[in-house]
Parts: C-alpha cells; sequence; structure tokens
C-alpha cells in the first residue's frame, strides 16, 4: 500500500499537485488556535489519537511558523496530567493559549473527574512551549454542562475576557492574574435571537434529551477586535457544524449576526478555529478530517487566506488543497533547521515529549518531506549535513529540488550511530546535474531510504 501511495505522491509532484492542507501532517490536530507574538505565529492545536473511534484526546500540542508555510513542532507541553483535577487520559478538548506581561496562559477544557462535568482549566508558563504548570489545583470556574471551548481575549484598555459554551455561550471578566475572575460569569441569553445568532435549527437538546428548535450558536467562540469592532467567530447549526459569526460594538453585546464564512468541514462534522493577522494578512483557521485515515474523531488544522470585505463584514471562504499559496516569508537553509519542520510530509511521526528538543521519529523507507520558501540566496553551498540518531545500516536522506521527482543534488548515506541519543552530524557533498540552479528561492524535499523498519530518527539539518 505505502508504494503505491508513494507513487501516486510522486505522479501528483510532476504535475506540482501537492496540498498544503492539512498544513500539520505528522499528527491529527483539531481545534487550531493560532496566537501571533512578535515575527512568530504560535499554534496551539488538540490531539486526537490515531486509534481514535470517538473522540479519543489526551494532550496538546503546539507548533509555530515565521512564513505560513512551514510549521515547525514545538513539543506537547501539557497533557491530562498537567491538571490533577481532570479525568486523566481523554477528554483533551479545544484550547486557546495567550502572552501577557511575559507569562503564557493556556485555557483548556476537560472534565472534572470529581463532578465528570465539562471545566475550563488554565496553566502558565515563562515560554510558549512551557514548562507549564496549573497554578490553582482546580477548574478555573465551577464545571458546567457545556462548559468548554475557551476563548480568550485582551481588550484595547487591557481588560481581558474569557468567552466559553457548548450549547450555550459564558464569559467572564478575567482579573489582572489572568487566573481568577473579576465578578460572575455571564451568560449569553440572546441566542435564541435570530437577529443577533442567525436562524434557529431542529436539533438535539442533550439537556432535555429531545430535539427542538434551537439556537443557530453550537460551539467553539473565538472573539477578536477589529477597527473598533468585537467580532465571535462560533461553530453553528448543529451537526454537521459551519462556522458562521456575529458583531457588536460591545463586548457585552447585544450582538448581531453576520452570517455563515465556511461551509461544512470534509469528512468531519465539527469545524473550529479562528481568525488571526499576521504580517498584515488575514487568515482564518479551522479543521476537517482529510488527512489519510482521517475523519470527525481523527480531525486536522488546516488554514485560508482571505480579505475583510470594505464593511469590515467576513467573506464566505472557501476550502481549498493549496492552502496559503503566497508564503508570508522564507526559510534560511544556512541556519540550522529542525527536522520537525515541513511544509507537508508523508509517514513521518515527531516525538510526544515537553520541552524544546525535539525530533522525527518511526522514519520508514519511502517516507518525505517538503519545504517550501527555501532561500539559497545567490552563494552555491557545498555540503548538506543532517544530524542523526539510532540510525540502522543503509539508510539515506535524497535532497532533491522543487519536486520529489526532482533532481537529487546531494544523498547523505547514513552511518550506523547505535544507541538511544547517541546523535551525529553527517554530510554530503552538493553536485548539481548539469542545467541546475539552485541560487533563489526553492522547494525542497527530503526522502528517506532505506530497509525495513524504522531506520534513524532525525534532528536537524542545514546546508554550507
Amino acid at each position: 500500500m505505502k508504494k503505491i501511495l508513494f507513487a501516486t505522491l510522486a505522479m501528483a509532484s510532476m504535475s506540482g499537485a501537492f496540498a498544503q492542507n492539512p498544513i500539520i501532517s505528522t499528527w491529527f490536530t483539531p481545534d487550531p488556535a493560532p496566537y501571533v507574538h512578535n515575527d512568530t505565529l504560535y499554534l496551539f492545536v488538540d490531539h486526537d489519537e490515531d486509534d481514535a473511534q470517538y473522540f479519543k484526546m489526551k494532550d496538546w500540542m503546539l507548533y509555530s511558523t515565521t512564513d505560513m508555510v512551514n510549521w515547525t513542532y514545538r513539543g506537547t507541553p501539557i497533557s491530562t496530567a498537567t491538571f490533577g483535577w481532570a479525568t486523566q487520559g481523554d477528554k483533551a478538548w479545544a484550547s486557546q493559549a495567550i502572552e501577557r506581561n511575559g507569562k503564557w496562559y493556556w485555557y483548556i477544557c476537560a472534565q472534572d473527574a470529581k463532578s465528570g462535568m465539562d471545566a475550563i482549566g488554565v496553566a502558565v508558563a515563562d515560554s510558549p512551549s512551557g514548562p507549564y504548570k496549573d497554578p490553582l489545583g482546580k477548574p478555573l470556574s465551577a464545571p458546567g454542562f457545556g462548559y468548554i471551548d475557551p476563548s480568550v481575549f485582551i481588550d484595547d484598555d487591557g481588560q481581558a475576557y474569557l468567552f466559553w459554551g457548548n450549547n450555550g455561550l459564558w464569559y467572564a471578566r478575567l482579573n489582572d492574574d489572568m487566573v481568577s475572575f473579576d465578578g460572575d460569569v455571564i451568560e449569553v441569553t440572546s441566542l435564541n435571537d435570530e437577529n443577533a445568532f442567525g436562524p434557529l435549527v431542529m436539533k438535539q437538546d442533550y439537556r432535555l434529551n429531545k430535539r427542538m428548535l434551537k439556537t443557530n450558536y453550537e460551539e467553539g467562540p473565538w472573539v477578536f477586535k477589529r477597527n473598533g469592532t468585537y467580532y465571535l467567530v462560533y461553530a453553528a447549526g448543529g451537526v454537521p457544524e459551519h462556522m458562521a459569526y456575529s458583531t457588536s460594538d460591545n463586548i457585552n453585546g447585544p450582538w448581531k449576526y453576520g452570517g455563515r464564512i465556511m461551509d461544512e468541514a470534509e469528512k468531519s462534522f465539527t469545524i473550529h478555529g479562528g481568525s488571526v493577522n499576521f504580517k498584515g494578512r488575514d487568515f482564518m483557521f479551522y479543521h476537517n478530517g482529510m488527512l489519510p485515515n482521517g475523519d470527525g474523531f481523527r480531525r486536522a488544522s488546516c488554514v485560508e487566506e482571505f480579505k475583510f470585505n470594505d464593511d469590515g463584514s467576513i467573506p464566505h471562504i472557501p476550502f481549498t488543497r493549496h492552502g496559503v499559496a503566497t508564503p508570508a516569508g522564507t526559510l534560511d537553509p544556512y541556519k540550522r533547521v529542525e527536522a520537525e519542520t515541513m511544509a507537508s510530509g508523508f509517514g513521518l511521526k515527531t516525538d510526544r515529549k515537553a520541552g524544546d528538543d525535539h525530533y522525527l521519529t518511526s522514519i520508514n523507507n519511502g517516507d518525505w518531506l517538503r519545504l517550501r520558501a527555501v532561500d539559497f540566496g545567490d552563494r552555491v553551498p557545498r555540503h548538506f549535513k543532517a544530524c542523526v540518531g539510532t540510525a540502522k545500516e543503509g539508510s539515506a536522506i535524497q535532497l532533491r529540488l522543487d519536486a520529489l521527482s526532482g533532481p537529487v543534488i546531494a544523498t547523505v548515506n547514513i552511518v550506523p550511530t547505535g544507541g538511544v541519543d547517541k546523535y551525529q552530524l553527517q554530510s554530503a557533498e552538493i553536485v548539481l546535474p548539469k542545467g541546475v540552479d539552485l541560487s533563489g528561492v526553492h522547494d525542497v524535499y527530503m526522502l528517506f531510504q532505506g530497509g525495513e523498519g524504522e531506520l534513524f530518527d532525525f534532528d536537524y539539518w542545514t546546508v554550507e
């Protein structure tokens, strides 16, 4: 099966037909929550297990990008084990994070083990990758039915708010410490107002255990502000969900329905994400089930670029396979590039560790990764270097230019490295075939080769 798929992918590369969506190919990563800090966009995601037949979620992962096309795995900083009050090993649901005064606050939802109810928690760290700790040792608020999908927002005056809710919408003011509420939890009572949240739909009321006309709003609020207007993006319409939004001149409402902005996600009955502006461009994140073996319980992060209408409304945003067509920057191959940085890949996994030291693992013959917008400038590098560990004899990394079937410009024939953590920097000469110009910006592919079974772990690479 892998040989057949590899041949198909090779043919696709020759026609330039590689997709960028989903943007993470190593794990299933639902509920993407982007956050811009300085020149980096951080993507906080949940994690559907590979064998999930229902929602099966143990931890939360972190990725980052500076160019919107190459994504670097930054670790698995928190899990249900971070929260002693939570049901362990499952129900690690949607989250969102934010930085304030040098501290990072990661708001999550999980199941309160004592009551069995949904609950919002928060973990705090000095950097986006952690280490994170639960400062409260308990949920941020009393658990309640539908208390999931937190969205954090800091207004222009410095006041922070937390919104959340499934089949209900609640919010509260956060104190300056970002881990306690200033006042009571407020319920948004206009959910069944069609002017506020769109047409009522027939769907299941799980609290009353019957079908009835209910609000268009379903779950997954995402709150932001633009040009003085508050935007509330959310999953809508019941199951299957689409994405819609409402706006207000006041964070406390009243809200005005803005319409549908994304249709039902492909191969997924849920959709969840949010909008962010990065380097002067607007992007909408969401998830679908379009990774191999994906479905409604194994979902993957995606992104589309869009432009607000002149009146500030959000247009309908179509799904695409290509995702972000124009990179927002380039990748420098003369600096250390983490092996877990890629635009897309096949067959690859990363570790599931916390901290800042990560690597690609479970590499097999025929696996590959792609990097976009790699800028070699006007220099001609002479060597390709790869830091690998636990390598098997006969393993190799082919460096190919512009396509998976493109010209081979270097091959590192890996020398076995021995035991765990014995990483070695191994190199190969870069030899350009006749007529191949390496200067400027290119896509780069790495094709992994070897015998049966797992070949090696891959830490980082560079050219010089």
